[in-house]
């Protein structure tokens, strides 16, 4: 079944208790909106909180007629009959959707009020979240859907255009981060080109690293709207952060377009092995001999706070316990308190290197690596 075309099926079934519990929905989901609009006028005026609604409500409904459209793959498979409900999952995934719009409210006017800030990036940053407990449940509740699957990948590029274009505004990112907002829109409107043309559209493997990027960059932006987390080094970071997932759009073309076929992709699989074996673990090693010599340019302008986390994530990253925690906390550490020298190369390689280290991993050689088991697996699978 093609998503958005349900067919006089599901036209038929108007009162199926999906479709009942969908408009129900929507119209908790424009009240809610509505009655968020009451603090946001005492904190910003009227006319800003009548502005914020009209946008909120119009990305609302747009999440919402995503729904609508696809209320007939809320079914395990094309074959399988519907299920009974909507579900916990798919009632979390339209929340995502919920925040995804408050947190959109704010795009065309910046608040001045401090407050609304931090509850623009509370929105986005609970999305964020309920992109992983969704799944959960559904695993959990025996009710994974077809509509659930879409829907996540929906509110996720619609959520990478929204959270992205606040944080430019804020100036917490560099514009060019925005190519990361458009990327999946112009893949898929290439995609939809070769099919119009009648030119053979080959399918996507499932790509455990495709997913492992696509939630770091939702972490990311989230991260990057909170007030604490210094712009002089985001906007660095979201370059570190954008040219994976870009280049992984690239390579994802050529497998579509046919360019790269089942040969070429085996020699990925080969990469990809020669990565958890060999690449990690040195960069693992670099990325703490960096640190080392950061440590030593930079140990009067540092204070002993600040020195510990460091040294506690070097040996994280090194042993190989947690080398993922161990980049996270430095990342946090440096947006929380950027270094003087945060322009240099020694710095830049050393950034590079930590967040390189954070999405792929630790590799080869790592005493434990928990903190790449929980992103790499389908939580509440058996």
């Amino acid at each position: 079944m093609v998503a958005g075309n349900v067919g006089d099926y599901a036209r038929a079934m108007t009162n199926h208790p999906t479709f009942l519990q969908l408009r129900r929905s929507g119209l908790l989901g424009a009240l809610t909106l509505l009655c968020a609009a009451a603090p946001v006028a005492v904190l910003q005026g009227p006319a800003y909180a009548g502005l914020w609604l009209l946008q909120s409500l119009a990305l609302w409904a747009l999440c919402w007629q995503q729904a609508w459209q696809r209320r007939a793959l809320n079914r395990p498979t094309a074959e399988a009959p519907l299920y009974g409900s909507l579900g916990l999952a798919n009632q979390l995934s339209l929340l995502r959707g919920l925040l995804i719009a408050a947190t959109g409210g704010f795009l065309l006017q910046l608040p001045d009020a401090p407050l609304l800030i931090w509850a623009a990036a509370a929105c986005y940053s609970v999305a964020a979240i309920l992109d992983r407990v969704d799944g959960f449940v559904a695993r959990r509740t025996r009710q994974t859907s077809l509509l659930g699957a879409e829907l996540d990948t929906v509110y996720d590029a619609l959520g990478l255009v929204v959270a992205p274009v606040l944080a430019v505004l804020l100036g917490k990112v560099h514009a060019s981060y925005l190519l990361v907002s458009v990327a999946y829109y112009l893949f898929v409107l290439a995609r939809s080109r070769r099919e119009r043309l009648g030119l053979p559209v080959y399918p996507l493997l499932p790509s455990t690293l495709r997913r492992t990027l696509a939630g770091f960059q939702m972490g990311y932006v989230a991260v990057v709207l909170w007030p604490p987390f210094q712009a002089e080094l985001t906007r660095v970071a979201g370059v570190a952060f954008m040219l994976p997932l870009l280049v992984g759009f690239v390579v994802d073309w050529l497998v579509v377009s046919g360019r790269i076929g089942a040969a070429r992709a085996a020699a990925f699989d080969a990469l990809a092995a020669i990565s958890e074996r060999w690449l990690q673990p040195v960069l693992r090693l670099l990325l703490v001999l960096l640190l080392a010599a950061q440590a030593v340019l930079d140990a009067t302008a540092s204070s002993l706070a600040q020195q510990s986390v460091a040294a506690l994530a070097a040996v994280l990253i090194l042993s190989g316990i947690g080398a993922r925690l161990g980049a996270l906390a430095l990342l946090i550490l440096w947006a929380l308190s950027p270094p003087l020298a945060l322009t240099t190369p020694l710095f830049l390689s050393l950034l590079s290197g930590t967040v390189g280290v954070l999405l792929l991993g630790g590799g080869r050689f790592s005493l434990w690596q928990g903190d790449d088991h929980w992103v790499r697996r389908h939580d509440g699978a058996a």
